[in-house]
């Protein structure tokens, strides 16, 4: 049996984006320290203080938004929190997926436990029971405009802590939130002072979506080195070109790092040495066999960039208005998703480009005019057999809609809440169609290892590289060899559960 994964505790250190993960997508418990419910009891004080004072403060003792001119008499205050979460919990569309909604609750979670929102112990405990009892509330896919907050997906997700709305149950039953905080033991919240703004003016579903994508992306960077390697390989291209000295030329770390990868996995190649002699009369391989690392690397240094926005988003207090140390509550724009939102479109660049590189690799190897020996489309009997000609096409369908998904999110506002939000981020867009990207780019990977995987058999027989060898005969434990054609769509389904198991990089580590 797997591992339980191991406690995240919120509140003496920050959270990583490894606790995210966790938390999201393995169901990590999660605890909130008593250094954090001191900050929180402490900045609740300063809050009630305020509620009690003849000064109007926003979001304590007034409207919001576009109403914020109106001041709330004390006994309309609880009134006023729960108005707000319901009419703001106005998404619409398919649910988003669970990990995203646990990533979500998890990183509000975080910043309750700044004590810098101004809410009560009791409404961060029920917050964390929730994730705890893996109780998923249910969010509808639209309704952010990233500025603000994610408005709507946060408020979803407080409206199921006061016991209204849907949820999905730990054994995937959608219910009504009563009925489950019921079951689970746990008392719906009465929202009080501030409560409202502080549980939806947040980040949390960009940055959620973010660091998850980020996750997968890292490991679908070291799979297409692997699989631009074993391309390589197959189509009798030389190693040379990967040489350190010659990255040392152009010192973009991401660049050397997959330069090396490459180089790494080609070593002792009875394939790339047949053909390293003088006898060998091609001067240069076509780009996307040879610039490989340089798409590659520019992909990493990109995710690179986008962890170090991530990392900072995650010591980030976000709220609006929020409580400083002094008592001061102050409003601020600190929710405003142009940070996330700028990152998330620029990683749906590199995802596209990857993908567009991997697909020409692809389908050089089914050509007969360049793939220097293969028979046409790795086909059995070209002409009776299609061989992999149609699974380039579903990689060349997948790259044309990556591509329309690169076009940004974030240059897009339109303004809302009677030009009070004149200016928002469309974080949350982007982010959505980030996951979108990855999704096609594993699946877009997974057609070049079956490619690559089968143009290195038919070289026989000679022999791949210990790394590259291991890759296809890992491969080979789930789809068959070459031979007469056969239904494809249930291999490129094998090889891309390989990829996302984790299991062609571990193979690659192991060999």
């Amino acid at each position: 049996m797997p591992n339980e994964p191991n406690e995240v505790v919120i509140g003496s250190a920050p959270l990583n984006r490894g606790d995210v993960v966790t938390v999201a997508r393995d169901r990590a418990p999660v605890t909130v320290d008593a250094v954090a419910r001191k900050n929180v009891a402490a900045a609740r004080g300063h809050v009630e203080a305020l509620a009690d004072a003849t000064t109007p403060s926003y979001g304590v003792s007034t409207g919001f938004g576009a109403l914020a001119v109106r001041s709330i008499p004390p006994e309309r205050r609880a009134d006023l929190q729960r108005s707000l979460i319901r009419s703001h919990a106005a998404g619409a569309g398919p649910a988003v997926e669970t990990e995203v909604v646990r990533a979500l609750m998890l990183l509000r979670l975080r910043t309750l436990a700044t004590g810098h929102t101004g809410v009560r112990t009791s409404t961060v405990d029920t917050l964390a029971a929730l994730v705890n009892a893996g109780i998923t509330p249910v969010v509808p896919e639209h309704g952010s405009l990233g500025c603000s907050g994610d408005l709507a997906p946060l408020s979803a997700v407080a409206l199921a802590m006061m016991g209204e709305g849907e949820v999905v149950t730990p054994d995937g039953v959608t219910a009504p939130a009563a009925d489950a905080l019921r079951e689970a033991g746990i008392t719906p919240v009465t929202l009080a002072e501030k409560e409202g703004l502080a549980l939806t003016n947040g980040t949390d579903g960009m940055l959620g979506m973010l660091t998850l994508a980020a996750h997968d992306l890292a490991r679908l960077l070291d799979v297409a080195d692997i699989t631009a390697a074993m391309s390589v390989e197959a189509q009798l291209g030389t190693d040379r070109v990967f040489a350190d000295d010659l990255q040392a030329l152009r010192p973009h770390p991401g660049q050397a790092v997959s330069a090396r990868r490459m180089a790494e996995a080609l070593a002792g190649s009875e394939i790339v040495a047949s053909h390293r002699g003088p006898d060998c009369t091609r001067v240069q391989d076509a780009y996307s066999l040879r610039c490989a690392p340089q798409v590659h690397g520019a992909a990493r240094d990109t995710l690179a960039h986008a962890e170090a926005v991530a990392d900072r988003e995650l010591v980030s207090a976000v709220d609006n208005p929020v409580v400083l140390a002094d008592g001061r509550v102050e409003s601020n724009g600190n929710f405003h998703g142009a940070p996330l939102g700028y990152v998330l479109d620029f990683l749906a660049i590199p995802v596209a480009d990857v993908a567009s590189i991997a697909e020409r690799r692809t389908d050089r190897m089914l050509d007969a005019a360049r793939s220097h020996g293969l028979p046409a489309f790795l086909a059995a009997d070209p002409g009776v057999d299609s061989g992999h000609m149609i699974a380039q096409y579903t990689q060349a369908g997948i790259v044309s809609e990556l591509k329309r998904l690169a076009t940004p999110s974030s240059v897009d506002s339109i303004p809302s809440s009677a030009m009070q939000e004149d200016h928002v981020s469309m974080g949350w867009s982007a982010a959505r169609k980030l996951r979108r990207g990855v999704d096609g780019l594993r699946t877009v990977l997974a057609v070049e290892l079956l490619t690559a995987a089968r143009a290195l058999d038919l070289r026989a027989p000679l022999q791949p590289a210990p790394v590259t060898g291991a890759v296809r005969d890992l491969l080979r434990t789930r789809v068959g060899g070459p031979g007469p054609d056969r239904h494809l769509a249930p291999e490129i389904a094998a090889a891309e559960e390989l990829i996302a198991s984790g299991a062609v990089q571990n193979c690659v580590e192991e060999a």
